[in-house]
Order: structure tokens, then sequence, then C-alpha cells
């Protein structure tokens, strides 16, 4: 505002001034804070999510030994399902698979490691499911398509060691002890996490020729 000579004149200048912005400056005042209590509502409410799907978690995980696989396995997928904004739908994926391995359904529980590996919300859980996913193929016999798995998947954080000893594994079941070997003394170097395993496995293989 420019200068005024009388007290008069800034008070109708500040009158006339609010006629014309008054309304701009409540809506935005409302707005800024319907925008902060409505992030505030939001975050309670993701908050009261997530709390909901831990619960439903730690009672699957109670469950999951001594309910019946069928009981279980509904459970899991209905975490999946309800909480899949969460991390919890990703580790409910993984213990479904794990039932339903278990039972001897192979094509539930690769569907469901395959969707962790799509959604993980972490990097870890989708090598962890990459894992167990490549195991169950070569448990299948599917040799291909696990070590084309393994090949997208190795190069991901602190699983190196794992990634090696799946692809030894696989060499040995194709056949071909020299890879095998390799592949099980790379993953002792990488730091599997069974080293135990990994090296009987590694000293039952037939001699270097």
């Amino acid at each position: 505002m420019s200068t005024y000579e009388t007290d008069e004149e800034k008070v109708e200048a500040i009158k006339k001034w609010w006629k014309d912005n008054g309304i701009s400056v409540i809506a935005g005042i409302a707005i800024g804070l319907g925008g902060v209590f409505g992030w505030r509502a939001w975050a309670n409410y993701q908050e009261g999510v997530r709390q909901e799907a831990s619960a439903a978690f730690e009672q699957l995980i109670a469950a999951a030994d001594v309910e019946p696989a069928e009981a279980a396995l509904a459970r899991a997928q209905a975490i999946a399902t309800d909480y899949g904004s969460t991390p919890y739908a990703a580790l409910a994926q993984l213990m479904a698979a794990r039932i339903a391995s278990g039972k001897g359904d192979t094509q539930t529980a690769r569907d469901a490691l395959e969707a962790v590996i799509a959604k993980a919300p972490d990097p870890g859980i989708a090598s962890i499911a990459a894992l167990r996913l490549a195991r169950l193929l070569l448990s299948t016999g599917q040799l291909d398509a696990a070590r084309a798995l393994v090949a997208r998947h190795e190069g991901g954080g602190g699983f190196a060691g794992d990634f090696a000893a799946v692809r030894g594994d696989i060499a040995a079941a194709a056949g071909d002890p020299a890879e095998a070997r390799r592949a099980y003394e790379q993953a002792l170097a990488a730091g599997t996490a069974n080293p135990e395993l990994v090296q009987l496995k590694l000293d039952n293989l037939p001699p270097a020729g």
C-alpha cells in the first residue's frame, strides 16, 4: 500500500483492501488448513491399515502350522488382497507360497512368488521370492526356467551367495558337475546362508577331471 497522511486514510485503505481480497485470504487459509487436516487424516488412516495388516499377519504366522492348509492359505490370500498397499501383502504371499508348496500345489505357490517378485516393496523381499521360485522350478524339473530366473535376479543385494548355490543345484541337476563346482565355490566365497550344506554338496560332486 502507498503512504497515507492520516490514520483515517490508512483505515479506509485497509477496509478497501479487505473488501477486495478478504474472500481470497479466507479461502487460502481454509484450503491450507484443509490440506493439513486432510493429510493427518490420511496418515492416521494409513497407520490404522498398517496396524490391522500387522495383526492379521501375526495371526497367520500363529495359525499356519496348526490350521488346515486350505484355511491358512485362505488367510494369507486375504491379507494379500485386503492389505495390498502394505508390505504385509508381499509377506503374506511368501507365506502362501510356503503353505501351497507344502501341500503339493506348485502352481499356487508359483503364482504367489511371481506376484511378490512383481510387486515387492523392497528388493530384498523380491530376491527372497526369486530364490524360492528358482528352487521350486528346479524341484519340478524346469531347469531352463530356473536358470533364467536366477540370471535375472542374482545381482540383488546380499543374496549373491544364495543365488550361486541355486546355480550350483541347477548345474548338478543338469549333469554338469564342473559348472556345479564353480557355482558352489562362488556361493561359499560370497557368503551363502547355509555354507555347511553347500560344502556337503560340493564334496559330493564327482572329482574334477
